[in-house]
């Protein structure tokens, strides 16, 4: 059981909504990835950015790690250059938020399916 809540949480970090597929809670696993993805989307399409890790600055720390929540664009966007960023778009710093906002909604959603996987919760 340990095992399989473990796996839930990985595949649920990488993925959104796909431990919770895992745990059989389809609706829940559609709703999640459809939400967290589109949050992740509009913050790319309003020009926001990526953060790489970087040990210049405290907050681009914290920022590299909201951004890790969502593991799969993350990796994406390190492997296909996207994500860098707009800084002359008037929508840069929400676009960043955005992207931030959906790696940390990410990091409680795979928690969550963690729970359910256990079954500490329904």
């Amino acid at each position: 059981m340990m095992i399989k809540a473990t796996i839930g949480l990985f595949l649920g970090w990488f993925v959104p909504g796909l431990g919770h597929l895992l745990a059989k809670k389809y609706r829940k696993a559609i709703i999640f990835f459809a939400c967290i993805s589109l949050m992740a989307l509009l913050g790319l399409y309003m020009g926001g950015k990526i953060y790489p890790p970087q040990a210049e600055n405290p907050l681009t720390i914290l920022a590299f790690f909201s951004d890790l929540g969502y593991g799969s664009l993350y990796f994406l966007s390190r492997l296909f250059s996207f994500g860098s960023g707009v800084l002359k778009k008037m929508t840069f710093e929400f676009g960043t938020t955005y992207i931030a906002g959906a790696g940390l909604l990410n990091y409680l959603v795979a928690l969550d399916a963690f729970d359910i996987l256990l079954g500490k919760k329904k």
